[in-house]
């Protein structure tokens, strides 16, 4: 029974190979288990649990899903969360030695704060920016000479504006912008380019609503990933020299050695968690054969980064709300497929 419970919940990590990849939990695998899918059932079991949660990186544990639905969030979290990002630029003078196209290419990748949710996405057809759906920055600086000693090489002793960076772009609000408050790129301190004395920049920046389904820019994660929870069990204990060689094939925190009663030196499983399926243990053939490495199925550990725009657990929130507006937009599909076919079955003819 404890064999058939491993493969329903569980992914077996070999020295070359993983084994029980695919889910088998579902009716009719097992004859001992009932495994149909209840409402009541999911509720009971689905749980998300917040690990860690700062201004940019989250990590939380998502319980009681298949891998599809995780792979759903991350998914969504890459490419469909919309944000806004510099989609046009218009450059009135550029004598720095970087070109329109590379420049404009830089400015468009710098993530913008602000929130896409108080804004409309741009019509293909329109012209002229809007308070609805456009942002706008302008961008104006002119490198020059310091009054300074001749002896001196340290470009911020000599020049004066030489590094164009997010601190010098001034956000222009728009007629109805007047209520928003600090909308700014994200950073300060993002090297646009270099200048000297002579060169200058002037240009307009409009930053639109997008996805990153659509361009990179806008997705507003740097990274998205999530990871089975790792299980290690033990088939021996380990003592002695045996039980630091144990310790060192894990990462640093999962594996502790504890002092028995008789003043040995033993091996306990201390945070699982912590291991990062190196299967550096399979290296040691006194080893290898004693440790089972497991990964249980329906438990996800999520990572997620922000870019800054908005924090992770809005994000995390937001990916979860379009995750079930598609579901909602599919079942009225279903709905309207279903009262057509009703409709057409009515007006036929009997036989």
């Amino acid at each position: 029974m404890s064999h058939i419970k491993d493969m329903r919940q569980k992914v077996q990590l070999t020295e070359h190979t993983v084994f029980n990849v695919n889910s088998t939990n579902f009716p009719g695998t097992y004859s001992d288990f009932d495994d149909v899918w209840s409402q009541e059932r999911f509720e009971e079991r689905f749980q998300i649990d917040i690990i860690s949660l700062s201004e940019t990186d989250m990590e939380f544990d998502m319980v009681g899903i298949d891998a599809a639905v995780a792979n759903a969030v991350r998914r969504i979290l890459l490419a469909e969360i919309p944000t806004m990002a510099i989609e046009s630029v218009a450059i009135w003078n550029n004598t720095s030695i970087i070109q329109d196209e590379v420049l404009a290419h830089r400015l468009g990748l710098i993530p913008i704060k602000a929130d896409a949710r108080l804004f409309e996405y741009k019509q293909k057809d329109a012209v002229e920016p809007t308070s609805e759906d456009t942002l706008q920055f302008s961008l104006k600086i002119k490198c020059t000479r310091n009054n300074v000693s001749s002896d001196a090489t340290d470009p911020n002793v000599l020049y004066k504006n030489h590094r164009v960076a997010t601190k010098d772009m001034e956000w222009v609000p728009l007629s109805g912008q007047e209520h928003l408050k600090g909308i700014r790129p994200v950073h300060e301190d993002i090297l646009i380019t270099t200048m000297r004395p002579g060169h200058e920049l002037i240009m307009d920046l409009y930053c639109v609503k997008g996805i990153g389904k659509d361009h990179a820019k806008f997705s507003p994660v740097a990274t998205a990933s999530y990871r089975l929870l790792p299980e290690i069990r033990l088939l021996r204990e380990f003592y002695g020299e045996e039980a630091e060689l144990l310790q060192k094939s894990f990462s640093p925190g999962v594996i502790k050695l504890v002092e028995t009663p008789d003043g040995q030196t033993m091996a306990k499983v201390a945070n699982a968690r912590l291991d990062t399926c190196s299967r550096n243990v399979f290296r040691h053939d006194e080893l290898k054969d004693d440790v089972s490495l497991l990964r249980v199925r329906d438990h996800f550990i999520f990572s997620v980064e922000s870019t800054g725009i908005l924090p992770p657990d809005i994000l995390v929130s937001e990916a979860i709300k379009t995750l079930m507006g598609k579901c909602q937009k599919f079942l009225h599909e279903l709905d309207s497929v279903n009262i057509g076919k009703g409709k057409h079955k009515k007006g036929g003819k009997k036989n």
